[in-house]
C-alpha cells in the first residue's frame, strides 16, 4: 500500500537524511574511498536480496545514490522505509 503525504513525512522526521525526490525516497550517501562505497553497496546488495526489494542507485568514486520506490505499488510503501532504515544502518556500520 503507498504511503500517504502525512505518513511519509512522519516517517522522514525519523530517517537520517532522505528526502523525497521524484517521488523516490532518497539519500547520498559519501564514504572515504571507492573501497568503502562498493563494500557498502555489497552489504545493502545483500540485504535488499533477503527482503527482496531492490534499490535504484549508482555510485561515483566514494559516493552512492539511492532511490526508493516500489514499483509494483506505483509509489513509496512501508518496505522503503524498512530498506531505507537498514541501509542507514549498513551506513553507520561501514564509516569510521
Amino acid at each position: 500500500m503507498i504511503l500517504s503525504n502525512k505518513q511519509l513525512n512522519e516517517y522522514l522526521e525519523d530517517l537520517d537524511g532522505w528526502s523525497i525526490e521524484n517521488e523516490k525516497l532518497s539519500k547520498t550517501f559519501k564514504f572515504s574511498s571507492f573501497i568503502q562505497a562498493f563494500g557498502f553497496m555489497t552489504q545493502v546488495a545483500i540485504t535488499s536480496e533477503t527482503m527482496d526489494h531492490h534499490p535504484e542507485w549508482s555510485n561515483v568514486y566514494n559516493r552512492v545514490e539511492i532511490n526508493l520506490v516500489t514499483h509494483s505499488e506505483g509509489g513509496i510503501t512501508k518496505l522503503d522505509i524498512e530498506l531505507a532504515i537498514k541501509i542507514d544502518s549498513i551506513s553507520s556500520s561501514i564509516k569510521p
